[in-house]
């Protein structure tokens, strides 16, 4: 790999990392097709295909993809993380000499580093970057991809027995990534990216996906029923019991809260919601389960 596609790679990488910093774990498909200025010239990091390669690269793929679920209609590739914590990337098409295949499996030979974007919801991507070809079976017309840790990032290494072994941890902690990008994008898109609380809406990086009953609760699945959008500062009152939903999605906020003075903020932010009702996704099979809102419900009155 010659020093412009690597120093292409670390602008790309560096670019991601500031996007996470602002998303967090989902991010925009937008914002990944234009992609970043490097050297005067634009470098998209996804395109209509699996496995791309912007122009300016020379012969070796920057990132791969699998296309979101859509209700409805098939995967065209149905990639997948096998129990051995290895990812199974299936070819385009089935001719092992097709260019974008034959590109992949020279990041293959030259070990080079990739971005993995995973797609969670139509129009939104986790991605998972660095990440390794590590074999490829042209009988099964599939390639096995490993993550690695961003410090590993090391063209035409990593091919050591505790360099694989790492590479497989960090490739199952890939997997809980994607699981919990998942559950956030459903959220949103089920609360149509607003906050059910204040309605603050369209700025998805300051949105998360609440857990009604928590992540180790017997029944805190991580499905839409179990969750609601909130804004950042709302999220943070929701967890600390500052702020409760009842099951008839009445808001309450917790009396002490209500009887302090301070500035606008506490006000407009918080105190003015008391007695409000939260908004609901328009299907019913998407709306908070009302056994879960009450048991929740306990929980605030008790810490209250």
């Amino acid at each position: 790999m010659d020093e412009r596609d690597a120093s292409v790679r670390i602008a790309a990488f560096a670019f991601l990392r500031e996007k996470v910093r602002m998303y967090g774990d989902l991010l925009p498909r937008v914002e990944l097709a234009r992609g970043f200025n490097y050297d005067g010239q634009r470098v998209p990091l996804l395109g209509p295909q699996g496995i791309f390669k912007p122009a300016l690269l020379p012969d070796v793929p920057l990132s791969i993809t699998t296309v979101p679920e859509v209700e409805g209609r098939q995967r065209p590739y149905e990639d997948e993380v096998g129990s051995d914590g290895l990812l199974a990337y299936r070819y385009r098409g089935t001719d092992p000499r097709h260019h974008d295949n034959v590109a992949l499996r020279r990041a293959y030979e030259r070990q080079a580093p990739l971005v993995y974007f995973h797609g969670i919801a139509p129009g939104w991507y986790a991605a998972v970057f660095p990440v390794y070809v590590v074999a490829d079976d042209q009988r099964s017309l599939t390639f096995t991809i490993q993550a690695d840790e961003p410090a590993m990032m090391s063209p035409g290494s990593g091919r050591g027995e505790s360099d694989l072994a790492r590479r497989r941890y960090v490739t199952r902690v890939m997997q809980q990534r994607i699981h919990q990008a998942r559950f956030r994008a459903t959220v949103l898109l089920a609360y149509r990216v607003r906050c059910t609380i204040c309605r603050l809406h369209d700025h998805p990086e300051l949105l998360d996906a609440a857990h009604i009953l928590p992540d180790g609760h017997p029944r805190g699945e991580p499905i839409v029923p179990n969750g609601l959008a909130l804004c950042k500062l709302h999220h943070a009152a929701f967890d600390a019991n500052l702020m409760g939903v009842r099951p008839d999605h009445v808001i309450e906020v917790k009396r002490r809260l209500l009887e302090e003075i301070d500035g606008p903020m506490l006000l407009h932010g918080l105190q003015g919601f008391d007695g409000q009702t939260i908004t609901v996704p328009r299907r019913t099979e998407l709306r908070p389960n009302r056994e879960f809102l009450e048991e929740r419900y306990e929980l605030f009155r008790a810490a209250s």
